[in-house]
């Protein structure tokens, strides 16, 4: 996080606490307000700010809008034994991925592969969460989610598909995951919306403006184009997703997936696939876990170009923000106010809550 920007910072226990409170104060149950918050500050704590914390107060419109439910569970419309379509009838993301997790985990062992699709879903955070969830299991965890469109078709001007994520995780040995998580555009929404919110300009190549000219402006990226990551082959991702989710599930794809900064009151609708591969089912698994972790130690060891101190593999740069920031979860100066207001307005306290940074 920019230092400017990190003015703040909270303890990861209180700063969950909180969370969980102003859902609590929004009608959620406590333990699905705890499994939000949880999710959402674990974002924070691995440098993802774009899916933390930042998103509570559009959660919380939305959740007084009623276009998300209060419900804890999805449900259950379609089951094939490997295959299950989950309706998450506009419940809260993490709270059906967490569902869809523990069913392809249990039915991956019974069938070596196993897949959810879910219809009518909404904002599930990071993908990588859900898919290193399965990879702790001794599987290979694959999740992806469409979203409304935000980037055109190569040579085009008009949005035709969304940034729509991946993520990638592998069984491993040792403490560092293995586990890719990236959208198929060249930067995040979510990291642009943080630039927009913070006075910054944004990398060259993420976005144009809406006629199509490159900018640096978060703004005019916000309402121009995202532009997807290594041209064709990121669209042609994109596209490919967007009818895993939505086309399996029967739920939205394309601009059937409505605005997630738009009209409050009208349900986002998007479509997740999870997929559980059990790596037992094709080899020893301490086998295939040892040579992950093999793969991963042969790049971190790689020979480096001049003025490069380290090299990452897959999914390492997020765990080490988080043993970085395991005691002081930082926040934005802007993130920090707008739940200080979100709390006041629900008769949640945060006093003692975000410190300033020393």
């Amino acid at each position: 996080m920019n230092e400017a920007a990190a003015t703040r910072w909270a303890k990861p226990g209180a700063l969950c606490r909180y969370v969980s409170a102003l859902f609590c104060a929004l009608g959620l149950a406590k333990p699905t307000a705890d499994l939000v918050a949880e999710a959402l500050v674990d974002a924070d704590l691995e440098g993802i700010e774009s899916h933390g914390i930042m998103l509570v107060p559009m959660y919380a419109e939305r959740i007084r809008a009623g276009s998300v439910s209060l419900a804890s569970e999805g449900r259950i419309v379609s089951d094939q034994g490997s295959a299950i379509i989950l309706d998450a009838m506009n419940a809260l993301g993490q709270v059906t991925a967490a569902q869809a997790v523990a069913l392809v985990i249990a039915r991956a062992r019974v069938h070596a592969l196993a897949a959810v699709a879910v219809r009518n879903g909404f904002h599930f955070g990071t993908a990588g969460r859900w898919a290193t969830a399965i990879a702790g299991q001794g599987q290979i965890g694959i999740v992806m989610s469409n979203t409304r469109p935000l980037m055109p078709a190569p040579g085009g001007a008009e949005r035709v598909v969304g940034n729509n994520p991946l993520a990638i995780a592998l069984p491993t040995e040792g403490d560092i995951p293995v586990v890719l998580d990236m959208a198929s555009s060249a930067g995040a929404m979510g990291k642009i919306r943080m630039a927009e919110a913070e006075g910054r300009p944004i990398p060259e190549g993420w976005a144009t403006d809406a006629a199509g000219v490159p900018t640096t402006d978060p703004g005019a990226a916000i309402k121009g184009m995202l532009l997807p990551a290594g041209g064709p082959k990121g669209f042609g991702l994109a596209f490919m997703i967007d009818l895993l989710c939505g086309g399996l599930s029967e739920g939205a794809v394309g601009d059937a997936v409505r605005p997630l900064y738009g009209d409050a009151a009208e349900p986002y609708g998007c479509a997740h696939f999870f997929l559980a591969i059990e790596v037992a089912r094709f080899r020893a698994l301490p086998g295939f876990a040892a040579a992950v972790a093999a793969c991963a130690q042969r790049i971190r060891a790689a020979a480096r170009a001049p003025g490069v101190a380290q090299l990452f593999s897959p999914g390492e740069p997020a765990w080490r923000a988080r043993q970085v920031n395991k005691d002081r979860c930082p926040i934005s100066a802007d993130t920090a106010t707008k739940l200080e207001k979100l709390g006041a307005s629900l008769g949640v306290s945060s006093a003692g809550i975000f410190q300033s940074q020393k």
